[in-house]
């Protein structure tokens, strides 16, 4: 039975309105849909609500039986039947967060608020069920006789783990303690992250006339003008920059109006902590210390000791050591960096000292200097349509898996497009979602869900729905959109993610896809983005918008050549969350919610030597990778890129990008084999050796 996962997911487009009786709730009803897709036109935002809560009941009541059965344990009425217990309330919850994490309304957040509290308690409720855990306990101690398959062991192996972390071993009122921080965390995060959703929605800057436009290229400018009309302002030459990443980033990298530029970034910086109820800074203090809290219940000096101990990482310690190996060379970098700004902006007339929202500015002007090569004009060539058949079309190679775009199939918003995937044979293998637009409402950032998982517990294997969230800005009516090559690298890196979903071969939910180590998850993902650089891919797909030519080899080689440019700055920018988000974590010592947030961060900055030109990639206040699944473990993102610039040398010994050799042991191992053993024996059995950091130093251009 997997744990419940709150952190990712879309929402009906249906508005409100009187819920279904139970019976006949669309919501729990078998969906007789392509491919058993949510039947969104027929869900309304109370059958969820009423969904959720009888979804809990009649597995709170599966639960209950399997624990107080009094037959002797075995792993199929006890371990089986838990994975089976869970399914259907997971579908449920699959649904329902998907859903309000991409079209938000208040109504489903008032649900959000009410759901997740009940969920972690009733997570807690299991996993501090002292007759569950005597029966997995029993079993545990016993499974070298039970003539277990591998993939039975580690699925055993991970629910004693997983009772033992959650405290089912503590005395009743350490339990009980354990479940009430469990749920006050879990409205912590709920809020937080509404918070910073409300704070994104409700804010833009209108561009008014030429003078306010000056520097944006013309994609980018379709863009903002897609983006006014989408808010409702009016006049024919409205342009809007709202706080969607490849928004404002893409202005703050074109923007020659240095006013605007520094009042875009105030916006994007400040999210979460501009006073009043939607400020995130007491919200976290409050987590820290609870987490802090719920550690040392659990036995563990830290919350990163607690979190670490179950990853390829182990300690704070490892972590600590891989960080600081990157941090220096990458701070020495970037202050090279700086002073090449510096005098590019003194070569563009401007002697103001340089600050945090004239880095991008300067850094393209660099770049065009240097390489004569500029964002705007790779832009030209990122057609968001040619970006995902490239995406396709390097899975088609790689594990031989092709796409059909469906027609009419059951969709939440009208942007979502959907995709049946097929092997070499049309054999069904998953169903690919994709929403790949901005819009009010839509949590920001990019991820990849489900709303199903794989399985083979019944006769009839499951195949997974997967689905991938962007929030690229929409080209103008008639016009192709535009996306920047940072846009074109995340849409790879989620679709390797949905890879790792799509190709899961496990048996049993709970060991299916990314459900894998934090460190290790990032690997499919990030893996994946280096095909899309490949000359390969780009002269096949990076076709100019207007001719249709594709990227000239030139412009292909300057790519090359300018990979490493300004690789201080964004390791720096990166590096710097990481270093934060364990410091944070490693409080022995932290009454909860007497932390000052501010002072905290800006203390730890300075300790660190942070340069005064940078600012961290997600500031304490918004960073929603801590506020859930991530915390103490945002340096995940750099312990996979040890192993992704490893992996990929891997095909480039071969000389072949796509060799099938090196494919077929990418996906048995890595792309399809989940959670079925420990992730350092999968790398292991792919590589051959253990990986080395050396490699993403020279990625990085830091040796």
């Amino acid at each position: 039975m997997k744990r419940i996962n709150k952190s990712v997911g879309p929402a009906p487009a249906k508005k409100p309105s009187a819920a279904h009786p139970a019976a006949k709730n669309p919501v729990l009803t078998t969906w007789r849909t392509p491919f058993g897709l949510p039947p969104f036109d027929r869900i309304a935002t109370q059958d969820l609500d009423s969904g959720l809560k009888q979804a809990l009941k009649v597995h709170r009541a599966a639960v209950k039986e399997i624990a107080n059965a009094e037959t002797r344990p075995t792993f199929a009425n006890t371990i089986v039947a838990m994975e089976k217990a869970g399914l259907p309330l997971e579908r449920v919850c699959a649904a329902f967060f998907n859903l309000v994490n991409t079209c938000a309304t208040p109504q489903l957040q008032e649900i959000e608020r009410d759901i997740a509290p009940r969920l972690a308690e009733h997570d807690s409720a299991i996993f501090l069920n002292t007759k569950l855990y005597k029966r997995v306990a029993f079993l545990f101690e016993r499974s070298a006789s039970l003539k277990l398959t591998p993939e039975q062991s580690r699925l055993l192996e991970r629910y004693h783990t997983w009772f033992v972390r959650a405290g089912a071993g503590l005395k009743p009122a350490d339990r009980k303690r354990v479940a009430e921080i469990n749920m006050r965390l879990a409205e912590l995060s709920t809020a937080f992250n509404q918070n910073v959703l409300a704070d994104e929605n409700s804010w833009h800057m209108v561009l008014s006339g030429e003078a306010d436009l000056a520097g944006l290229p013309d994609g980018f400018r379709a863009g903002a003008r897609r983006a006014a009309r989408d808010l409702g302002i009016k006049g024919e030459a409205a342009h809007a920059i709202t706080l969607a990443r490849s928004s404002v980033e893409g202005f703050l990298t074109f923007s020659a109006r240095r006013d605007l530029r520094e009042k875009a970034w105030a916006a994007w910086i400040n999210r979460g902590a501009n006073g009043g109820k939607t400020d995130n800074r007491t919200n976290l203090a409050e987590i820290a210390g609870l987490r802090a809290e719920l550690a040392k219940l659990l036995g563990f000096d830290t919350y990163a000791d607690f979190v670490l101990e179950d990853t390829m990482a182990k300690t704070p310690a490892a972590v600590g050591d891989l960080l600081q190996r990157v941090w220096k060379p990458a701070v020495a970098r970037a202050a090279e960096e700086r002073d090449a700004l510096v005098a590019r902006a003194r070569e563009e007339g401007s002697n103001a000292p340089l600050q945090a929202w004239d880095w991008r500015y300067y850094a393209e002007k660099e770049r065009k200097a240097r390489y004569d090569m500029d964002a705007g004009q790779l832009r030209q060539y990122l057609q968001l349509e040619n970006v995902i058949a490239a995406a396709f079309d390097c899975a088609g190679k790689l594990f031989g898996v092709m796409f059909k775009e469906l027609e009419d199939p059951p969709r939440y918003h009208p942007d979502v497009r959907v995709w049946e995937v097929t092997d070499s044979r049309n054999n069904h293998v998953a169903v690919f979602v994709g929403d790949y637009f901005a819009r009010t409402g839509k949590r920001s950032g990019a991820w990849m869900s489900s709303f199903r998982s794989s399985h083979a517990m019944d006769t009839k294997p499951v195949r997974p729905i997967i689905v991938n969230v962007t929030n690229f800005a929409r080209g103008a009516d008639g016009e192709p959109s535009l996306i920047s090559w940072d846009d074109a690298r995340t849409l790879f890196h989620e679709f390797g993610h949905g890879l790792h979903g799509m190709l899961s071969q496990t048996v049993y939910p709970s060991l299916s896809g990314t459900s894998v180590s934090r460190d290790f998850v990032e690997l499919p993902s990030q893996l994946y983005e280096h095909w899309f650089a490949e000359p390969e891919v780009l002269e096949r797909f990076a076709l100019h918008y207007k001719s249709g030519k594709p990227m000239p080899k030139t412009l292909i080689n300057k790519l090359k050549k300018a990979e490493t440019f300004n690789q201080g700055f964004a390791t720096v920018e990166f590096l710097s969350c990481a270093l934060l988000d364990m410091e944070l974590h490693a409080k022995s010592e932290l009454e909860t919610g007497k932390l000052d947030i501010a002072k905290f961060e800006s203390a730890e900055l300075e300790r660190i030597g942070m340069p005064r030109e940078i600012v961290m990639r997600h500031r304490l206040p918004h960073f929603m990778h801590i506020s859930g699944g991530y915390a103490a473990g945002y340096y995940s993102y750099m312990w996979s890129e040890v192993m992704d610039s490893d992996a990929f040398e891997a095909f480039k010994e071969t000389g072949d990008i796509f060799d099938k050799k090196t494919a077929h042991r990418l996906k048995q191992y890595i792309y399809s084999a989940g959670n079925t053993r420990d992730p350092e024996q999968l790398w292991s059995k792919f590589r051959g050796r253990p990986p080395a950091v050396e490699g993403l130093l020279k990625k990085r251009g830091l040796v």
